[in-house]
């Protein structure tokens, strides 16, 4: 019988990788090397944008707590389907769940900006696709409100595994449904699938009322690409497994 891993190959890789990414980068840019241009994701009509961020950013964490609540949940939620499904099928999912979030994110901030520049002239929009992002990255932003808004949504880019953990959380709720959660601030556990599904509907409030720097579209499409890789595989197999 094989032996139940508690930290399996990849999610061990996955955790060491987020944490040489947040090391590194910050290592590099107090000597004045700034590689996080190039590892975060930005919009595709930015004129940042590189392919390879679909990947990349997927290790880019804003702060300690960012990467930390990300691994915590990585692990937390991951490695019992890591031990079910293998090391191979896990990051294939991983991977698929986070690029799905990525595509979602990209969907909501094309309507979003599409509707924040209603208005502005032509060339306004060309200012801020030209030094929006150089505004944001040193702090500023244009003064019309409007202009700051659009700049926000096209300019400010996405870093974390965010989406990636999200699909695993949905991986988690639909193969354990019944699997108990306990938190510290409630009384008594919350069944999984119960979790999973308020948590999704939480994101959907947030994602249409929230004008924070949260990515919920992407937390969603985590949620979203999760559920179809799993109905997907499960027509193939008869099993989600």
């Amino acid at each position: 019988m094989q032996r139940f891993n508690l930290l399996p190959d990849v999610i061990k890789n996955l955790i060491i990788i987020n944490g040489l990414f947040f090391i590194g980068v910050m290592a590099l840019e107090s000597i004045g090397i700034y590689l996080s241009q190039y590892l975060m994701l930005f919009n595709p009509s930015s004129g940042f944008f590189m392919p390879h961020q679909l990947i990349t950013h997927l290790f880019m964490h804003a702060d300690i707590g960012h990467i930390f609540f990300n691994m915590f949940a990585l692990w937390m939620f991951g490695y019992a389907l890591e031990n079910i499904w293998g090391s191979k099928r896990f990051l294939q999912y991983y991977i698929l769940t986070g690029l799905g979030a990525a595509l979602l994110h990209f969907g909501a901030q094309y309507v979003e900006f599409q509707m924040a520049i209603d208005g502005l002239s032509a060339q306004e929009v060309s200012i801020i696709k030209e030094k929006g992002y150089s505004a944001l990255k040193n702090g500023q932003n244009f003064v019309d409100s409007q202009m700051a808004y659009a700049n926000n949504l096209l300019n400010q880019p996405s870093v974390g595994a965010s989406g990636a953990v999200f699909g695993i959380l949905l991986a988690f709720g639909m193969l354990f449904p019944n699997q108990p959660i306990f938190f510290i601030f409630l009384p008594i556990p919350i069944k999984a699938k119960y979790f999973v599904a308020g948590y999704g509907i939480l994101e959907l409030i947030n994602g249409f009322t929230s004008n924070g720097n949260v990515a919920h579209f992407a937390h969603l499409g985590g949620l979203l690409f999760g559920y179809l890789i799993l109905r997907y595989w499960k027509s193939k197999r008869g099993t989600y497994y």
